[in-house]
């Protein structure tokens, strides 16, 4: 579970006047001319410099949000007074940091490249969007769409059986809010999912190789791939001696529980398996790699780890573990081939850990003399 926490500085009735830069404001007002004239001059008159301002519609009127500089020593109560005279409801007068005063179409960017960027940080970024206290991220048997706290709490739905809870004690969430967090989340899923697509190998030899997701439908192909596998290729893989994989497996190699399988195919043929298994406990995700021995140091096993490590770095993963032989470097070098800068672990020579490159930098790539 990952939570992140915001303290805006909340203002009731009667509280001290602590000094700040800039203060955000907001007003519920009937959506008739002339009402925001009347704010302006009431804001005029105490000294405030309006700043920056959102219209935002709510029913029955709309929530404006303005951000202003108060004037030195002035009291939130009297601020709050002046806007009641004019008949408007002020429901929240907070601290602002005068770095959010970008036009909401530059935040609205920032935030989802940021989120792209960082798909471990998506409940970090959603939280600035919302300017929500708390962001959790939950399973979703936990987050309780229908508990909406008078509007202090809302629910988004991230895939993978996973949901956004957003909590923010000091206005409650308005429906266009609400919109830019449901966009926003949209669009990480759909930069997911594209990554996730097939790509086509671009090799010397003009060979059309894919790499895809396994799907159910490529039981017997994989059956297949592993029947043309050597005893030593599978004892490499399986660290037990078997001829050919027993047919219960053949499902959860495709589809394992939490993770992808990643399938190299030619023609018809899958030549090659890949898996990327999220570790349970929230610690380094497992990878594995099979390829068929007639295709072995052609850089079918590089690409295979590339691409895994790739996903894994989309699904915010940031370290990888592999297990192998003891003795056995063939997945060691296929890492550092990849740039993943493998290490082998402190007392277990058979497992390899290896950090994710930072998304902002380089990702790792397969060039097209890489062999395994």
């Amino acid at each position: 579970m990952e939570t992140y926490r915001v303290r805006p500085t909340l203002v009731h009735p009667g509280e001290a006047t602590t000094a700040a830069s800039a203060w955000r404001v907001r007003i519920r007002v009937d959506d008739r001319p002339g009402t925001l004239a009347r704010i302006a001059i009431r804001l005029a008159d105490l000294e405030c410099n309006i700043l920056g301002l959102s219209v935002l519609p709510v029913p029955g009127g709309v929530l404006d949000e303005i951000v202003l500089r108060p004037a030195t020593g002035l009291p939130r109560q009297l601020l709050i007074d002046a806007i009641r005279e004019e008949g408007c409801e002020c429901s929240a007068v907070i601290d602002a940091d005068l770095a959010e005063l970008v036009d909401p179409a530059t935040a609205t960017l920032t935030a989802a490249k940021r989120a792209v960027e960082e798909p471990g940080g998506v409940a970090e970024v959603l939280r600035g969007v919302l300017a929500a206290d708390v962001v959790t991220k939950v399973p979703s048997i936990e987050a309780n769409p229908a508990r909406t706290e008078g509007g202090h709490r809302a629910v988004f739905p991230a895939g993978d059986d996973t949901a956004f809870v957003a909590r923010r004690r000091w206005s409650p969430f308005v429906e266009l809010e609400l919109s830019r967090a449901v966009a926003l989340i949209g669009l990480i899923a759909t930069v997911r999912d594209n990554v996730t697509g097939p790509i086509v190998l671009d090799r010397p030899d003009g060979a059309a190789i894919v790499l895809r997701k396994g799907v159910p439908g490529d039981a017997e192909a994989v059956s297949a791939l592993h029947q043309r596998c050597s005893m030593t290729t599978l004892f490499h893989r399986y660290h037990t001696g078997m001829r050919a994989v027993p047919r219960r497996w053949l499902h959860r190699l495709l589809m394992p529980p939490r993770g992808i399988s990643l399938l190299a195919v030619c023609g018809r043929d899958v030549i090659g398996l890949g898996q990327l298994i999220p570790s349970a406990d929230g610690g380094a995700a497992e990878v594995s790699l099979l390829v068929e021995d007639s295709w072995q140091r052609q850089g079918i096993g590089t690409a295979l780890l590339a691409r895994l490590a790739t996903l894994a770095t989309a699904k915010g993963e940031r370290e990888l573990t592999a297990v192998c032989l003891p003795g056995d470097d063939s997945l060691y070098r296929t890492a550092a081939r990849v740039g993943l800068r493998p290490e082998r672990v402190t007392g277990d020579s058979g497992t390899l850990r290896f950090a994710l490159p930072n998304p902002r930098n380089q990702s790792p790539t397969c060039g097209r003399d890489d062999r395994k």
